[in-house]
């Protein structure tokens, strides 16, 4: 549909419609003084979109996945708490994102009948009978107008649900756009006013969907998550308005949207970010008092100290070696006794740490808990999958796993020449043909033909990867427990040559 100007019509043509959208929030339920503000948290975001529900009548909040993980609140109640908080926030409609199965299928599909709000999605099948998963789809209708929403998934779901024997194999995610027009041609006659696709497979994904859209299915717009982003305006693609709004609740989407509802189109819009801060929002007493009683009882469980670091260690990106992973990485391969450790920089999901550690701090910056398996690889095979890592997509935005290295590990990779200009163990060359010992998480030895290009039964060759330890999260936190004063820093273990 071709965005249009206001065409000075009858007024009783064009409608109003706010909304509101939040993507990732990743647990992110209190909020952090900044400066001399308060930012972020689930009180200042409700009273944010109270006042807007009672400003404009015709509103609407959704939220494109990733609501779990990132906080001691959701990993102690397994999501349960993130449900009745959410219940609290009282979206309109919600899609789940990759995270929402990280304590399991069966576990989220208990969740979906906590929540009093819609969780929609369209793509996640049942591979025995042909099922859709999810509910594929909500109408709204508010204010007269009928808002289509429809649910779509990335594949990185199936990455966690393979470490369910029965459950991940009975599965599948199924081809995204094939979906989307199957929903549309069934709404063809039901007058709908504006189709938006809630989405979570990423900024640069959702582009190249909306690309492959039939125009004349009427898609209107595309709110996504997954990648993180904060866009300074809407992209455009073949019509559809593309957009996300960062990551936790320090912000929140806000499009005031001109409605025809004779064309079934947007006449006019408007898109901002709005800060979630009290200079901006009320906070919500009825929410604080719910945070309240989950942060008791986590308070008694978290609060205990761990250790002292020498200083504030950082993990500012993925996508480069830091402090943190390198502690992690080092930990695990002397613990476990490996030649290399390599630990996915998301995993980590904390940009700081320390100096004072508690529990809580470990919990969230380590949150997924996990086995490690101690896999044979030749230097050959270890030469390709870092090769790999470092190819030319995961520089493009593209969602791609990058890992920290333990200790002793030098590579120097060439972006113009995409090739290991050096790769060493300890300052002596890793020889193609010598086995090495390299841990990996549970959930990343699974993907790792995905991740890195090399699948199991090629390292099975070697010797079968076996479990060197049943919780990486009990390695850290015995290690951090007798230890006091733990200092890391970027050293040069991978370093790019532009």
């Amino acid at each position: 549909m071709a965005l249009t100007e206001k065409t000075g019509k009858p007024a009783s043509r064009y409608k109003k419609l706010v909304l509101l959208h939040s993507n990732d929030m990743h647990g992110d339920f209190t909020a952090e003084k900044v400066d001399s503000r308060l930012v972020g948290g689930v009180s200042l975001l409700s009273g944010y979109i109270d006042r807007v529900r009672k400003e404009e009548p015709n509103t609407l909040y959704c939220i494109a996945g990733d609501m779990f993980q990132g906080s001691v609140i959701d990993t102690e109640y397994k999501g349960i708490s993130t449900i009745e908080i959410m219940n609290a926030l009282s979206p309109d409609v919600v899609t789940p994102g990759n995270h929402e199965v990280d304590y399991g299928v069966p576990h989220l599909l208990f969740l979906e009948k906590c929540a009093r709000f819609p969780l929609i999605n369209a793509n996640m099948y049942s591979k025995v009978n042909g099922a859709r998963l999810f509910r594929p789809y909500v109408v709204r209708r508010i204010g007269g107008m009928k808002i289509l929403f429809i649910g779509i998934l990335t594949e990185e779901v199936m990455a966690q649900a393979k470490k369910e024997a029965l459950i991940g194999n009975s599965v599948e995610i199924r081809e995204a756009s094939a979906e989307i027009g199957r929903i549309c041609n069934a709404f063809k006659a039901a007058d709908v006013d504006l189709t938006v696709l809630l989405t979570h497979i990423g900024f640069e994904e959702d582009k190249k969907l909306a690309a492959s859209l039939d125009p004349d299915w009427g898609i209107d717009m595309i709110i996504g998550g997954h990648s993180h982003t904060l866009p300074e305006a809407p992209a455009v693609v073949n019509d559809i308005l593309i957009v996300q709004a960062g990551t936790g609740t320090d912000y929140i989407g806000r499009f005031d949207l001109t409605i025809d509802t004779e064309e079934n189109r947007v006449s006019d819009y408007q898109w901002q970010i709005v800060p979630i801060d009290d200079a901006h929002c009320r906070r919500d007493p009825g929410m604080d008092a719910l945070i309240g009683r989950f942060t008791t009882d986590i308070d008694r469980k978290y609060n205990r100290v761990v250790t002292r670091f020498r200083r504030e260690l950082t993990h500012p990106t993925r996508l480069a070696e830091t402090e943190l992973g390198n502690l992690a990485a080092d930990i695990v391969r002397d613990t476990l006794d490996l030649d290399i450790m390599m630990v996915a920089s998301g995993s980590i999901r904390v940009e700081r740490m320390g100096p004072l550690v508690l529990l809580a701090d470990l919990t969230e910056g380590y949150p997924f808990d996990d086995r490690v398996f101690r896999v044979m690889m030749t230097g050959k095979q270890l030469a390709h999958i870092l090769t790999h890592m470092l190819r030319d997509e995961i520089w493009t935005g593209a969602h791609c796993e990058f890992y920290q290295l333990s200790r002793g590990m030098k590579v120097v990779y060439s972006k113009s020449e995409h090739e290991l200009r050096e790769l060493s163990l300890y300052g002596e060359p890793i020889l193609p043909d010598k086995i090495y010992t390299v841990g990996f998480q549970e959930y990343h030895l699974i993907n790792i033909e995905k991740n890195l290009d090399i699948s199991i039964e090629e390292l099975a060759a070697n010797r079968k990867p076996r479990v060197a330890a049943t919780s990486v999260r009990d390695i850290l936190d015995e290690y951090f427990t007798e230890r006091q004063h733990l200092d890391s820093c970027v050293e040069g273990r991978i370093t790019i040559v532009e």
